[in-house]
């Protein structure tokens, strides 16, 4: 155990992880120079294509040291705040934290999250500044004081390295060895904090093999497999004849089908003993009876590792299969997804216009897409989904209820109250004067600001609802890119809103429901008739387009019927006594469609959908 150091790095998206990532890697021989790829353990799809971590990935290197050979467990995090949940399981499983900052950009907000959390988790925290092969000189002085001073210790003490070149990463590893503490000994939890007491003596409780689940992952052939950090004991193969493990929070007993380490594909091996990271292959199949968080032992008798705090949904949406048939797939799929991502929580959900599908709750908006993105590319699954809401709190004659999906949003109540975000901006001077003015356009208030050296930090309230439309992209726009932001959920408070419905041919469209503040209401009802005029194909009859607030009409639009030209009067074909014939024939059996359409379903194209979620 003594030789074994376990840590994560973390930092602001885009300060450069998992290109350092790529450089340890590559300077442990973990990785052939000849194999490895840019961002090689960002494994996600969507994880290459938008060039940010998405979920966290552990990897076993070797590195020696005065003679000595050290197992490095390392664990590459996302950096955006929609997946700090992510960051904060990782933490659990780790003893050190390698804080890194971008030298072109400094520290900023994600920056400041990420190290109250880690210092909150007892962890050894090393400073390093990254990019310093291209950024100027004076530059990587500022960001190198800021770090320094943020981590109260000498300005020396700050690594400079350049993921890129492999600047300075000799000295961050052996930094890692020399600062960071081996694992806890047995008996203790993690952060080497000491268990509560237990019916069981010391002499049998260090004889009891347990191990945290920080991940996992689905395999069609093994199960699921657990991603561990083993605290007691040892995990191995077992006999016939040897009691299975057992999963505590759930009472599922299973035996392995392998244990074994990342390198960072999975490879098996004997065992995974004290302090070591690494997976078991649990042989499970179903998706509820393992949980992320709960605990692996060899008894029963045990009790529970210190876990995870649940996460808690904001964004709420809809997600219906394109081809009805579908639905189970996409339970599946979900059941899947969950697995590789715990903060994901679902439940079914029927609409009249577009079947069974199921109300999934998630972290942020940018969660919500990239889950969106994996149900497409990794499960094939087409899907529809209705827009990003948030759960409002609202008082009925029953009393207070929380509605997460808008198209049960009553009619009659006697107050609301919507959820509220504390945001953090960390922004240069020069451009505090255009972050102040978003709150024109945003429920931005009791807005509060502090020096951050050259910088300021901006801090204020904001709706959640508000947070998740485009608030993020608008910052960025009037600040050139040059402002951070992190955010947390901070309680509810009343609020003004209304329910917004849109009727097509005089059915409700439910996927296109949606709470807004009531100055709102009418500018977005006349905006969303406007656009589905735009995108609804023309039928055979008049479609009539209409935005409803409390049984009121608020904003209307026609979609003509198609019309058959008939010729013009004075050429062959007949005269005008036929003509008007024809016409009023086709009138009347427009009519008569008409009447079918507004009796029948309307279906909307899931192409329309997908338009009208588009910002």
């Amino acid at each position: 155990m003594q030789n074994i150091r376990n840590f994560v790095i973390i930092a602001h998206i885009d300060h450069g992880k998992s290109t350092l990532a790529d450089r340890l890697l590559e300077f442990t021989g973990t990785v052939p120079t000849r194999s490895l790829r840019p961002q090689y353990l960002d494994q996600l799809e969507s994880e290459r294509e938008r060039g940010i971590t998405i979920k966290m990935a552990p990897v076993r290197m070797t590195y020696p040291l005065k003679a000595i050979s050290y197992q490095l467990n390392l664990i590459d995090t996302p950096g955006h705040s929609d997946f700090g949940y992510e960051v904060s399981r990782a933490l659990m499983a780790v003893e050190g934290a390698i804080l890194l900052v971008d030298a072109t950009q400094g520290i900023q907000a994600q920056t400041l999250a990420n190290f109250e959390q880690a210092k909150k988790s007892g962890l050894t925290i090393i400073g390093a500044v990254n990019k310093v092969d291209v950024a100027p000189e004076e530059l990587v002085k500022q960001s190198t004081l800021e770090l320094a001073s943020l981590l109260e210790i000498e300005e020396s003490e700050v690594l400079k390295v350049s993921g890129k070149t492999g600047l300075g990463v000799s000295e961050l590893l052996q930094r890692v060895i020399e600062k960071v503490p081996p694992p806890s000994p047995a008996a203790a939890g993690p952060k080497g904090q000491a268990l509560q007491s237990r019916k069981v003596g010391h002499s049998e409780l260090s004889n009891v093999s347990k191990a945290l689940i920080f991940d996992s992952k689905y395999d069609d052939h093994k199960g699921i497999m657990a991603f561990i950090r083993v605290f007691n004991g040892e995990f191995m193969m077992l006999g016939k004849d040897d009691s299975p493990y057992i999963l505590l929070a759930t009472g599922e007993k299973f035996k392995p089908k392998e244990v074994g380490i990342f390198t960072p594909q999975f490879k098996a091996v004997e065992k995974l003993s004290e302090g070591e990271i690494g997976y078991i292959a649990t042989g499970i199949k179903d998706p509820d009876k393992l949980k992320i968080g709960d605990t692996i032992a060899s008894s029963e008798k045990s009790e529970l590792l210190p876990g995870f705090k649940e996460p808690k949904p904001v964004v709420f949406v809809s997600f219906y299969p394109s081809e009805s048939d579908e639905y189970e797939n996409l339970k599946t799929a979900f059941a899947r997804l969950r697995l590789n991502d715990s903060s994901i929580q679902y439940e079914s959900d029927t609409s009249e216009v577009l079947g069974r599908g199921f109300k999934a709750g998630f972290l942020g908006r940018l969660h919500f897409e990239i889950a969106a993105e994996r149900l497409e590319k990794e499960f094939n699954i087409e899907t529809v989904h209705s827009f990003p809401s948030v759960a409002y709190n609202v008082q009925t004659k029953s009393g207070w209820e929380i509605i997460k999906n808008p198209k049960d949003f009553p009619s009659e109540y006697f107050g609301v109250e919507e959820p509220i975000a504390r945001i953090e901006i960390l922004v240069p001077g020069d451009y505090l004067g255009g972050t102040l003015q978003l709150s024109q356009n945003f429920r931005l208030r009791d807005i509060e600001t502090k020096n951050f050296g050259s910088r300021i930090i901006v801090i204020a309230k904001i709706s959640l609802s508000d947070l998740i439309q485009d608030f993020d992209d608008q910052l960025k726009s009037v600040t050139q890119g040059y402002a951070s932001l992190n955010y947390e959920i901070i309680g509810y408070e009343k609020a003004d809103v209304k329910k917004i419905e849109i009727f097509v041919a005089s059915h409700l469209i439910p996927g296109l429901t949606r709470i807004m503040p009531r100055e709102d209401i009418e500018r977005e009802g006349r905006k969303m008739v406007e656009r589905l005029k735009d995108l609804l194909p023309k039928e055979q009859f008049t479609q009539a387009l209409q935005a409803s607030v409390d049984g009121k009409i608020i904003a209307r639009e026609t979609i003509p019927a198609m019309h058959k030209l008939l010729g013009s009067f004075g050429k062959t074909g007949g005269d005008r006594t036929r003509k008007m014939k024809l016409w009023k024939k086709q009138q009347k059996g427009k009519k008569k469609l008409k009447e079918i359409a507004e009796k029948s379903q309307v279906k909307i194209p899931a192409s329309v959908f997908k338009e009208l979620l588009k910002k």
